[in-house]
């Protein structure tokens, strides 16, 4: 189920002591709105292709045809891929720890979930806000918003990514360890983002 956490930005964490929300919600509507009056988009829609085991980045995109073009024409978005991450993948760990460093895009990130959840951070004013992403959920985080991303020490994820240059995913990472002070997706399964 989607989830949005918000907490202070000064919200301290540690071990044996989670830091207090100011808003949980799992609530589709609530999500959508509060995102919204930050400037992020979210939608929930049907992720209803089965994917097979060994799908690869084109049977994802072939499956999704009529969404991605939909996406693509709505935004403007030049190339489209699909990142799918397993407990086996090669790269988990190095790609977690390059994806969990606080950072912007100088375009918008556009992530569709057609598997699995991922936990996407935004750190916004003096909030940041903690939103779970399972299969079925649309983000859009406007380029320029300071962010980051955990996907867990084992990925289980498929996501389509829209982007408007055909260099695909390039950061600026801001050099603040403020990632390290809120919850992991772990965390989140545990209840700490309530």
């Amino acid at each position: 189920m989607s989830r949005l956490s918000i907490f202070p930005e000064g919200a301290k964490q540690t071990d044996s002591d989670a830091a207090v929300p100011l808003l949980v919600s799992d609530d589709p509507a609530v999500i959508q709105g509060e995102l919204a009056r930050r400037g992020i988009g979210f939608e929930r829609w049907p992720a209803t292709q089965r994917l097979a085991d060994g799908a690869d980045q084109s049977d994802i995109l072939l499956a999704y045809q009529a969404d991605v073009r939909r996406i693509q024409t709505e935004g403007g978005y030049a190339t489209v891929d699909a990142i799918r991450m397993t407990p086996e993948h090669p790269d988990r760990a190095s790609l977690r720890q390059t994806f969990l460093s606080e950072h912007t895009h100088a375009e918008d990130e556009v992530r569709f979930f057609v598997e699995g959840r991922g936990l996407f951070s935004l750190h916004i004013g003096d909030e940041v806000l903690v939103t779970l992403c399972e299969q079925g959920d649309l983000i859009r985080v406007p380029a320029g918003t300071r962010h980051w991303f955990d996907m867990g020490n084992s990925p289980a994820f498929c996501a389509l990514r829209f982007f408007n240059n055909s260099e695909g995913w390039v950061a600026q990472f801001s050099g603040d360890p403020i990632a390290e002070r809120f919850p992991t997706l772990q965390a989140c399964s545990r209840a700490q983002c309530r």
